[in-house]
């Protein structure tokens, strides 16, 4: 049997398409995801003005979702979507804090 070897250049060119293949599945990928956290946040501002019509989201909205967004995710994987999100942002005001002067600058 005769193996025939590919050139430099045919071998760059394969590799070449594979990483294109791949970038493009990355990229459906983060767009899946990123459709997947608007979905959710969309879901959860709707259920509160639906279900809590005097809640006020005051303080910022960063902050109101970093305090509602766990109490409203479910899904393991779900919550991983926002770790970003739901890290406590350094000299943000508690939302205890909020409103009442008591906040640090």
């Amino acid at each position: 049997m005769i193996v025939v070897r590919k050139t430099i250049g045919e071998r760059l060119a394969q590799l070449e398409a594979q990483r294109k293949t791949l970038q493009l599945r990355l990229g459906k990928q983060e767009r899946a995801i990123d459709t997947r956290r608007k979905v959710l946040i969309g879901a959860l501002v709707l259920h509160r003005l639906e279900n809590d019509r005097d809640v006020h989201i005051g303080g910022g909205l960063a902050a109101w979702l970093r305090s509602e967004l766990p109490k409203f995710l479910t899904r393991d994987g779900d919550r991983d979507l926002f770790d970003d999100l739901l890290k406590p942002q350094p000299n943000e005001p508690s939302l205890g804090n909020i409103g009442n002067g008591s906040a640090a600058s």
